[in-house]
């Protein structure tokens, strides 16, 4: 094995390709065009001086000669359009130029096509006479090699952008760098395994079909020959003799029959640096590469890592998008179960609907036990024939059964599923049973009943539709349990709710505060709106009206948990916004038990002036916006930012400070007053709000004076409509100076 010159020769090739070994790559493919220069004497042209490229170029060796006839010393040009042209130069006196001349230089079998840009000028004697030409040129074979490989290079990353199937791309990036290169090769490309232990056939198109069978799989390992070996080191290696190299002793016999006597093989690597392949150059002789075959390697193994990856990024997301069409099917059946469940207070009718929901789309047959008197008594079954229900619907299993699967799982809390017919007596044969999955039903981790479900002919549960049945009967559970507790709900949500709601507005130094309250619905539920007055240590006064996000217990506990972690921070920290970022912190750290849903507010603090008026320091958080009420202009909203509470654990709450003057009152309500809708669904709005306190609202105004206008504006815009959303108001307004 050997590698570039300077190197040991079991030392591998850096093959990873930065932006600086990127920029060598592409001028390793270019080349560098290279001048020559020679000055040929008399029609016989005979080469008096040149300079070494020009000998390198028309093939060096026995041909760096001077003192001989261009047509001597490089027979092949004979007949050539240069020789030509030559002879014109000479005869004319005037000077020829060409562009991208090819020929054909050396003899069988070594010869290579070259190509030059060249100028013949005439050399003159002190008479004018013609004595010689002298030839410049540039050759330009590399460069124009490497344009067609740059053209077909380009047309293959157009294929992967076009995510051409792989073994397209890969078989036919071999097939343009077999055609392309200046001399033979066989390329192949070898594929990782996911696990990048093995190396798969991924496209040799000119390789011996039972040389890719025999290394189809081969390891990634030191000494695998030289695709194994790169494989392992993550790095270029180069065996220029496989006759003589160790890493193919295990491979060599198999070399010998492809015909194969060299090879350089580079890793593909992905942008992580992981395992993707390998890329292969072959050669029929023993051969040592140059830099730009080693910049060529670098350049289509980056190529097949794009491919590869781009690939690979197309079927996971072709899998992830099976896998969301399952999921959101799944989703879509638990939602549609789970409204049929919930459509009923009537628990005995929910586990109907349970049964019912199970046939087909979980099983062919379902039943549904519950306990009550310590007995086990069967109230739900589906099948797909009437015969087959009432043949179901027969059996009774018995709760103390140690062989019955439902005694068990009554008494385990856990399901149990298996391929084969129950345990205990039952009509099994009769429905064709080969199989069951028996799942608890809970309250609080108690098994009070237990959905069946049955499988017949072919049918089988899969740990899919285990889990997903699980989940059916945990909200199944849920929904009998809310079922059977709704009087105590709402008996619960009654006590709650007076409890949460100030028991009277207090009387406040140079203002009066007046409030309004009226729960959705017929307030058998706990609402989110709240509000709250009260004193300061300092003489002023605090004050705060909001909206939890959701409605009941959860609400009822998010409410408490505002109104009193306020009113414990209020008297130690210096303003609004302190306390408002000590609310928001109070609820990010609550128990996920306790609700997760965000809170809006309007927090302030007010003091009276001695001239008369209130001062306000006000904060905003995705509250809707106070208003300002003077009885003399048009109704103004108090602009002021302010992020959601509950979300952010740093939320931008800018404090405004505001003065009253006396008579001029700050209104602050929640999103139910505005969004109350009619009868044809239209919303009050905000619009409807702001006139209608421009209309009803004169100098000299009370707070009550402002309710009572709010009240009965959206009164007789909803009248004969159900309320929504709770409505909540505060009204401060300031009071002349005694």
């Amino acid at each position: 094995m050997t590698v570039v010159p300077g190197q040991h020769p079991h030392r591998p090739v850096e093959s990873g390709t930065g932006p600086a070994e990127a920029e060598l790559d592409i001028r390793s493919l270019f080349g560098q065009s290279t001048a020559v220069f020679a000055s040929l004497a008399g029609p016989a042209h005979l080469v008096e001086a040149a300079n070494p490229a020009f000998f390198t170029a028309i093939g060096g060796g026995d041909r760096v000669r001077t003192g001989v006839p261009l047509a001597d010393l490089v027979p092949e040009l004979a007949g050539h359009e240069l020789m030509t042209l030559l002879d014109a130069a000479f005869r004319t006196g005037r000077t020829h130029t060409g562009r991208d001349a090819r020929v054909l230089l050396g003899t069988p079998p070594a010869v290579r096509e070259a190509f030059f840009d060249f100028t013949y000028e005439p050399r003159f004697d002190g008479g004018g006479n013609v004595t010689g030409v002298r030839v410049i040129g540039v050759e330009t074979t590399q460069v124009k090699h490497a344009q067609r490989l740059t053209a077909e290079h380009r047309a293959l990353l157009e294929q992967i952008a076009r995510q051409a199937p792989l073994d397209q791309v890969l078989d036919g990036m071999v097939r343009v760098i077999e055609e392309l290169a200046p001399y033979e090769i066989l390329a192949s490309v070898l594929l990782a395994d996911s696990d990048g232990r093995h190396l798969r056939h991924g496209a040799a198109p000119s390789l011996p079909s039972f040389y890719n069978q025999a290394i189809d799989g081969i390891a990634a390992g030191e000494g695998v020959g030289s695709c194994g070996t790169a494989a392992h080191r993550r790095q270029m290696v180069i065996v220029d003799d496989i006759a003589t190299d160790p890493f193919w002793d295990d491979f060599r016999e198999l070399a010998d029959r492809a015909g194969l006597a060299a090879c350089w093989s580079t890793p593909i690597l992905a942008r992580d640096g992981s395992l993707l392949g390998t890329f292969a150059m072959y050669h029929r002789v023993p051969r040592t590469p140059q830099e730009s075959d080693l910049a060529l390697s670098r350049v289509f193994a980056d190529t097949a890592a794009l491919a590869v990856e781009r690939h690979q990024a197309e079927r996971a997301r072709l899998a992830a998008e099976a896998k969301e069409a399952a999921a959101r099917k799944d989703l879509a059946f638990l939602l549609r179960a789970s409204t049929a469940l919930s459509s009923d207070l009537d628990h005995t009718q929910t586990l109907r609907r349970l049964a019912t929901a199970c046939v087909p789309a979980l099983a062919p047959l379902s039943a549904v036990d519950i306990v009550e008197a310590g007995r086990v008594r069967r109230v739900a079954t589906a099948a797909p024939t009437r015969d087959e229900e009432t043949l179901l619907a027969s059996h009774i299993p018995l709760y103390d059964a140690d062989d019955d699967a439902v005694a068990r799982v009554l008494a385990s809390g856990l399901s149990e599923v298996a391929r084969r017919t129950p345990t205990g007596p039952g009509p099994w044969h009769d429905l064709g049973v080969t199989g069951y999955l028996c799942l608890p039903l809970l309250d609080r981790g108690r098994a009070f009943g237990t959905l069946t479900l049955l499988s017949t002919g072919e049918h089988v549960f899969d740990g899919h539709a285990v889990a997903l049945a699980e989940e059916l009967a945990r909200r199944a559970a849920l929904a009998v349990l809310n079922a059977r507790q709704y009087t105590q709900r709402v008996a619960l949500a009654r006590d709650l709710q007076a409890g949460l709601l100030l028991p009277r507005v207090p009387e406040l130094p140079g203002a009066e505060a007046a409030v309004h309250y009226h729960p959705a619905g017929e307030g058998l539920d706990i609402g989110g709106d709240f509000y709250d007055v009260f004193p300061l240590r300092d003489g002023g006064w605090a004050f705060m009206l909001g909206d939890v996000c959701g409605r009941g217990a959860i609400a009822a506990t998010t409410t408490a948990l505002v109104r009193h972690t306020a009113r414990a921070v209020a008297p130690l920290l210096p303003g609004p916004e302190a306390v408002v970022h000590a609310v928001n912190q109070a609820l990010l750290d609550r128990p996920q038990d306790h609700g997760t849903g965000f809170v809006t507010l309007v927090y302030g603090h007010l003091t009276p002036v001695d001239s008369g008026g209130l001062d306000i320091d006000l904060v905003r958080a995705g509250h809707t916006l106070p208003l300002l009420i003077d009885g003399a202009g048009p109704v103004r909203p108090v602009e002021l930012d302010g992020a959601l509470l509950g979300i952010a654990a740093d939320p931008h709450l800018p404090t405004r400070r505001l003065r009253l003057a006396p008579s001029e009152s700050l209104l602050l309500y929640t999103d139910g007053i505005i969004e109350a809708r009619d009868k044809g669904r239209d919303q009050f709005g905000e619009e409807r709000l702001a006139a209608a306190l421009d209309a009803g609202i004169g100098t000299g105004h009370t707070a009550r004076d402002v309710i009572a206008v709010l009240t009965e504006a959206v009164r007789e815009f909803t009248l004969g409509t159900e309320v929504d959303d709770d409505q909540a108001a505060l009204v401060l307004t300031a009071t002349p100076t005694a």
